[in-house]
């Protein structure tokens, strides 16, 4: 049988073939591929160069040099901070902004002829999902956003679709007391995205009133990013924005089904109380004092 260890080189030496880790002239563009993901960043809109070095994980005098290069091509340009000297910014020149729209096509086009190649693009898509949010997982993020936004209508729809998979009689959000999404923003409430290097991975809301007593509302964590803390993580932060709203009573409702939501409130400080509305799919229910 090939041991753990094995499976995982084979797979690191896969990737790094794929990728084109190591050519010199990554997608063809005559710089290699460090180079390539530091015009990619800046190109994404960060800025700022001690967070580029952070997120790629790279030494202090690695990022000079990759930066100097993009530099000396024309690509960048680099300035201090107007708030603070000490930190610098960089920013692409039309040049760069032309390069950066070229290596986005490129790209787009090398995933393309990935899933080309298989049969079974969802299994794959799933697995590359589950692979990016264990190895980032020190880089999820958490954001506030409009519910009625694309990510975060993004999550609300996989939440659905997974309530009408695993109740027994399906789903029909008409049907539910869909909370308004004015409810979910401030000051009466929040929405809050888990962002996995940009994708969205897990939301919770927070339905407020304006009074001292709120709900929570469709905590969801995309099947890739379970088992890592995240649904802790964020009822943490929808309980810290709670308390920042002035709410003092929370309370929230579930079904039976939800087992693994269960054991987290279970966790977590929270009390079942009676039915408090009259929504048909949940049918336990819990409060917490903050």
């Amino acid at each position: 049988m090939i041991d753990a260890i094995a499976r995982v080189r084979r797979f690191n030496r896969a990737v790094t073939t794929e990728v084109g880790a190591l050519d010199t002239s990554f997608l063809g563009r005559g710089r290699p591929l460090g180079a390539a993901r530091v015009l990619n960043l800046i190109g994404q809109g960060q800025r700022d160069v001690a967070a580029i070095r952070a997120t790629l994980g790279l030494d202090s005098g690695l990022m000079s040099r990759l930066l100097r290069g993009l530099e000396e091509e024309g690509l960048v340009v680099t300035e201090p901070q107007p708030n603070d000297a000490r930190r610098r910014i960089a920013s692409l020149t039309k040049a760069g902004r032309r390069e950066f729209a070229a290596y986005e096509r490129l790209s787009n086009a090398r995933a393309d002829t990935i899933l080309g190649r298989c049969q079974r693009q969802e299994d794959l898509l799933a697995a590359m999902d589950l692979i990016g949010t264990v190895l980032g997982q020190a880089r999820i993020a958490i954001a506030e956003a409009d519910p009625r936004d694309p990510m975060p209508r993004h999550c609300l729809g996989e939440y659905y679709a997974e309530l009408a998979r695993r109740f027994p009689n399906g789903f029909d959000v008409s049907l539910s007391r869909d909370p308004d999404a004015a409810d979910m923003v401030r000051p009466r409430g929040v929405f809050l995205v888990a962002l996995s290097d940009g994708l969205p991975i897990g939301c919770v809301g927070l339905k407020g009133s304006g009074g001292a007593m709120a709900e929570v509302k469709r905590l969801w964590v995309a099947p890739a990013a379970r088992g890592l803390g995240l649904s802790r993580r964020l009822m943490t932060e929808v309980e810290a924005a709670a308390r920042e709203l002035g709410i003092t009573v929370l309370r929230l409702d579930t079904n039976r089904v939800l087992t693994e939501a269960l054991q987290l409130y279970a966790r977590t400080g929270w009390a079942e109380i009676p039915r408090f509305n009259d929504d048909p799919y949940p049918d336990a229910f819990f409060e917490k004092r903050l």
